[in-house]
């Protein structure tokens, strides 16, 4: 009687070790992969989201950056810039438009050549149809971000044709990387910066669509927040906020209580950065819709480029989680520099860098989001 007992202990000792040793590698691959597949169905299951695509998966150049999105009366048009890799003179500006339910392939629309002898890399694209039908088109040439100097384009046939690039007035750059604001009394309002003698946000305003140009001071002091690239939002007491990007590890704030005259003190908010670029813009319901990286650039693989949310705010203060767009923290080079637009339709639509390869264009119903407080600047669980 031993002997079998003996077999059948055996064997149940070696199946009850085959099973912890499963369900120790069920927990395992579940503590591993459950946060990004939590993450990735909160992005790609939610009822929010209508759509997501590449505006394009084969081009003649292997990087991409800093895309821009806007609608016109046919369709939505985006650009970025492409090239062999960011600051190298063959960097041009790529324009695609949405056809028919079908992105058109990009095409160089503008590059760095005609300045002396050299050519220069192209950065920044930002497109803007304003309230005359004219669709604007800015950007940036030269050797870096603290030596570059604006131009600009515009088109009549929504995207189709552009005019021949001009330059900006000595000074003016432009809206640096974000959409402008056309204010109720016609003037177009733009978020910019520099980074030639510390990082410093200022705006532009222009009341004859580019033709003639106003500046403010600087509204920062760069010792104390390093501040660029702000976005610009109409707050429902009749003010504008400016929120963006800051090398403090945290997204700045800025009030303007006169049309972006002049503005207030610049503060820190408690939603962290990590250095890189955010977008913006009111909701036709008058909340504030935003897209940017929760994290800052310390500890990560692609510089805190990831993940890449969106959050909305009833007042432009208080934030609440909305949706995780993207989240790999090993993604080379991650992604990051959004665009965001509401169309007519109430739909909000969203471009960003996808690992410099690509760019996303990402569909939301903003009614849908189902919203969670974010407190003390940490995203909720």
């Amino acid at each position: 009687m031993a002997l079998p007992f003996l077999k059948w202990a055996a064997a149940n000792t070696i199946l009850s070790a085959n099973k912890m040793n499963f369900y120790r590698l069920a927990l395992i691959l579940i503590s591993v992969l459950a946060p990004a597949l939590f993450c990735r169905a909160e992005a790609l299951n939610e009822d929010a989201i209508v759509k997501s695509e590449f505006i394009y998966l084969k081009a003649p150049f292997p990087s991409c950056h800093a895309s821009t999105i806007a609608e016109t009366k046919s369709g939505l048009v985006a650009a970025w810039f492409g090239g062999t890799a960011e600051r190298n003179p063959d960097v041009c500006i790529y324009v695609s438009r949405h056809v028919d339910g079908i992105w058109t392939v990009p095409i160089a629309v503008a590059d760095g050549t005609g300045f002396a002898t050299n050519r220069f890399p192209t950065w920044n694209p930002v497109l803007f149809e304003a309230n005359n039908g004219s669709l604007l088109l800015f950007y940036k040439v030269g050797p870096s971000p603290a030596a570059w100097w604006g131009m600009m384009m515009t088109s009549t046939d929504d995207g189709k044709t552009w005019s021949k690039p001009r330059r900006l007035p000595d000074g003016i750059l432009g809206p640096i990387k974000d959409k402008p604001v056309q204010l109720p009394d016609g003037g177009i309002l733009c978020g910019s910066s520099t980074e030639n003698n510390g990082r410093r946000v200022h705006f532009e305003r222009t009341d004859d669509y580019g033709n003639t140009w106003t500046t403010t001071p600087a509204v920062n002091d760069p010792k104390k927040i390093g501040a660029i690239q702000p976005t610009i939002l109409f707050l429902k007491d009749g003010s504008l906020e400016s929120i963006g990007r800051t090398d403090n590890d945290k997204i700045f704030q800025v009030n303007s209580t006169n049309d972006g005259k002049s503005w207030g003190p610049m503060t820190l908010t408690d939603l962290p950065n990590p250095d890189s670029g955010i977008d913006a813009v009111t909701l036709q319901d008058g909340r504030q819709l935003m897209v940017y990286n929760q994290n800052i650039r310390s500890g990560s693989h692609n510089k805190g480029r990831s993940p890449l949310n969106v959050a909305i705010s009833p007042d432009g203060t208080n934030w609440f989680a909305a949706l995780v767009l993207e989240n790999d923290p090993d993604a080379p080079s991650g992604f990051s520099y959004p665009a965001v637009i509401q169309t007519h339709d109430g739909l909000v639509h969203i471009t960003y860098t996808w690992e410099r390869k690509r760019i996303r264009h990402i569909v939301i119903d903003p009614a849908k989001l189902k919203l969670r407080p974010i407190v003390n600047g940490q995203w909720p669980q």
